[in-house]
């Protein structure tokens, strides 16, 4: 009898060793495969980081006047969180260069999360560019880039939360029950103006935006403007006058003069600043099929329009409701000094914003 006990006994410890043996190995393998795991996702986040021009735009930004300070880098983790893994309810809008996303940080700061729609070298270079450009601006105005991540596939710039649409919707589909008036129209002007004299003259190193226009122009719950989209902005040497480029903008936006020529002046933007007085005047994009062939570009519907003294035909029916004639007809001089085919002779963006404030 208690032999046979003995043999039971020795068969449960047998099979407690066993199991033990197995659990033991088991919690072992588990625990192996997080470590690795998590080495091969830090590797992974090392490579990104290297790939999205991390350590290039590191010494850029610690070379740059307190440029580390302002810029944050976010973790993916982070990001994932604020956009709910980036779910498609969060999109706020997509375009060429990618899909930007509505995200809440832990803090509750809401916050606009682009990211690219593909990676290459030219991606990487206007990413850089974008995040060094923004840390040297501090302008109410201009649209704050809070920071970036680069330990994902593409990269992410995180901005401050513009609630209210861009002005391109606001003049082209406007809604019925808060209209864009004329006043508003006005102070955004001068606000976009105030901008540009702040980038090409009053800034630490002078910048050319390079992409004006009404979708790169947002307005936050008070209609103030915020200027966004410093993709292809460059920043130039105090005694530069002009960039030779590749030609980049958006046509109907386009200074004529940059695109012959390929040298980009302080200029360029001072049309296509032009092009955005003459949406808010008219309520008329900047190129359409609607219009003769001859007048598809808003410049020149609208310089013909000027000419054949037919201004007030063409003005958007909230501004003509609204707006002073005198004042109207100033503003339209002053766009088509803007817009003058030759750049020496359009205004400095100091001019126009002075212009602009005494109106």
């Amino acid at each position: 009898m208690s032999g046979r006990c003995g043999g039971t006994t020795r068969v449960a410890v047998l099979i407690g060793g066993v199991v033990s043996g197995v659990l033991f190995v088991l919690i072992g393998t588990c625990w192996l495969y997080k470590v690795i795991n998590r080495r091969n996702r830090m590797k992974q986040k090392e490579i990104f980081f290297k790939q999205n021009g991390g350590l290039l735009l590191q010494h850029q930004l610690f070379s740059s006047d307190g440029g580390m300070e302002k810029t944050k880098l976010f973790s993916s983790k982070e990001l994932e969180m604020a956009t709910d893994n980036y779910n498609e309810t969060r999109v706020l809008g997509r375009g060429g260069q990618g899909t930007v996303y509505k995200g809440m940080l832990t803090n509750g700061r809401m916050v606009a999360v682009k990211k690219s729609k593909r990676v290459d070298e030219e991606n990487i270079e206007q990413f850089i560019n974008e995040v060094v450009i923004l840390s040297q601006i501090n302008h109410r105005n201009v649209v704050k880039l809070l920071g970036c991540c680069l330990e994902t596939e593409v990269p992410l710039l995180v901005y401050e939360f513009v609630s209210n649409g861009t002005l391109f919707q606001h003049i082209h589909y406007p809604n019925e029950e808060f209209p864009l008036l004329w006043k508003m129209r006005l102070r955004i002007a001068s606000e976009i103006a105030g901008v540009l004299f702040y980038l090409h003259s009053a800034a630490s190193i002078p910048i050319y935006h390079r992409d004006i226009k009404s979708t790169n122009i947002l307005l936050d719950d008070k209609y103030n403007a915020k200027v966004s989209d410093f993709g292809t902005s460059r920043s130039v040497a105090v005694d530069q006058t002009h960039l030779t480029t590749l030609v980049r903008g958006t046509f109907g936006y386009l200074d004529p003069e940059y695109f012959q020529s390929s040298q980009f002046t302080e200029k360029s933007d001072v049309y296509s600043f032009g092009v955005v007085i003459v949406e808010l005047l008219t309520g008329q994009k900047s190129i359409s099929s609607t219009r003769s062939e001859e007048c598809r570009s808003l410049t020149a519907y609208f310089i013909q329009s000027m000419n054949e003294n037919r201004l007030f035909e063409i003005f958007d029916p909230q501004v003509l409701k609204e707006g002073r004639k005198e004042e109207l007809v100033a503003i339209a001089h002053l766009a088509k000094r803007c817009l003058h085919p030759s750049g020496k002779e359009r205004p400095t963006m100091k001019e126009v914003a002075v212009n602009l404030e005494g109106i």
